[in-house]
């Protein structure tokens, strides 16, 4: 794929976008749709999607990172049932606009099912459902082990707000239709800064009214952002395409994603052409906040993924690894995804997704677009609309408190194990991640 070119002298434009992939994306498709008119500009490091635009497990889920439970506390119940009904819409919206936009992504919602496999898990699995049904906004339901086929499940819960795609045709496909209605990405320049009314790069400074910074886990790499955001790495494998009678023994149906009950993140999707795409935490946090594209591929976690699945799903037969990769995802401080912008300034943002971003990206561009263009709407006022997380502790706690989590994430999953009971250690760091 031969690269867009890059920014070659100053510039002046209405939009200047900092990051091209989805969120970036999706809001210079948004602006275009409430004003054709908008010069918009596009500022990518390397190539549109390349970050976890591109690269994420394809769950264009109704998953938000902060709990309905946190929101609810932090802003009042009818704010976040307001933005529990704007994930779940979001799901079929991301849908409608790549139907709209032409784009073939392999979208298809199909649900997501998250298996219970020990007595722990399973009764979080009803507690959760039960919760849901108090607020009498989701469509979760209970399914009991007649109805799952991984290993030792008691059952599993089945979420409806939940879609099957191809994240990289998806954001590719977006980049080409936003250049179709006259906007311009300029790959391989990097942005260095960004003040009212100028961005400025290694190949020039643009000029703009209105500046959207949408890094995500890349904003660590910028000194004026470095502590706003925290790139954890998630790493992923793909296997060979498996004959549908291996899917069928497994349980899991075209457009379906799984995951299980445990803490440490796992997450799955059964692709348009049968293979098992397949992902998880694990992978450890660099010191200084640092992303480099050898991070991307860490051996022990690819082979920890493949020894999961065959532990998930006993059914499966030898799996060939046919394609293995990672990279950073953006964890703000408080685990509470945002969108910002500032009329005065003309500057804005959104990120802090932690891995929930294939859908969120699409609300968060929605969200800009209104406000840029100065429109009171039910999405401006969304309870993440103006939250700010604190920033990050400087390094060494950084770095401590960041590989802690994972430890601690591991060893309560080993305590689940081992006692049969909730983990201690999980509740104690519940708070830390926005539950």
């Amino acid at each position: 794929m031969t690269p867009r070119p890059a920014l070659d002298g100053d510039l002046d434009t209405d939009v200047a976008i900092v990051g091209a992939g989805l969120t970036g994306l999706w809001t210079a498709y948004e602006l275009q749709r409430r004003d054709p008119g908008l010069r918009i500009t596009l500022l990518e490091k390397r190539i549109a999607g390349f970050g976890a635009s591109g690269r994420n497990g394809g769950w264009c889920s109704a998953l938000f990172p902060a709990s309905t439970a946190a929101l609810e506390k932090k802003h009042g119940r009818e704010a976040a049932l307001a933005m529990r009904r704007a994930m779940i819409d979001t799901v079929d919206e991301v849908g409608r606009a790549a139907a709209e936009a032409g784009i073939d992504c392999d979208y298809e919602r199909g649900g997501t099912i998250v298996f219970a496999r020990s007595e722990s898990q399973w009764r979080a699995a009803q507690h959760e459902v039960e919760h849901a049904r108090g607020y009498g906004v989701d469509a979760l339901e209970l399914w009991g082990a007649d109805r799952v086929h991984a290993r030792d499940a008691r059952g599993a819960v089945y979420d409806p707000a939940c879609a099957r795609v191809h994240p990289a045709a998806l954001v590719r496909g977006l980049a080409r239709r936003v250049e179709q209605r006259g906007a311009v990405i300029h790959e391989h320049t990097a942005v260095e800064s960004w003040t009212p009314g100028a961005v400025r790069t290694d190949r020039g400074t643009v000029r703009a009214r209105h500046i959207i910074t949408a890094l995500e886990g890349y904003g660590a790499t910028i000194a004026q952002s470095k502590r706003r955001i925290l790139p954890l790495y998630s790493l992923m494998v793909a296997t060979q395409p498996l004959d549908d009678a291996v899917w069928e023994a497994m349980g899991i149906a075209h457009g379906q994603t799984f995951s299980d009950g445990r803490h440490l993140v796992i997450y799955g999707q059964r692709t348009a052409d049968n293979r098992i795409a397949f992902g998880g935490r694990g992978a450890r946090y660099h010191w200084g906040s640092a992303i480099r594209d050898e991070y991307d591929r860490v051996d022990r976690v690819f082979e920890h993924l493949v020894a999961t699945l065959h532990d998930l799903f006993p059914q499966l037969p030898p799996l060939e690894i046919e394609h293995a990769w990672g990279g950073p995802l953006g964890v703000p401080r408080d685990w509470h995804a945002s969108v910002a912008y500032d009329p005065t300034t003309g500057i804005g943002s959104a990120g802090g997704y932690v891995g929930d971003g294939l859908s969120t990206t699409n609300l968060a561009g929605r969200t800009l677009a209104d406000l840029v263009t100065g429109r009171d709407t039910a999405l401006t006022r969304l309870p993440w609309v103006g939250h700010r997380s604190p920033s990050w502790e400087p390094e060494p706690l950084r770095f401590l408190g960041a590989n802690a989590g994972l430890v601690a994430m591991t060893t309560a999953d080993a305590e689940e194990r081992a006692t049969g009971r909730s983990s201690v250690i999980a509740r104690a760091m519940s708070p830390l991640i926005g539950h």
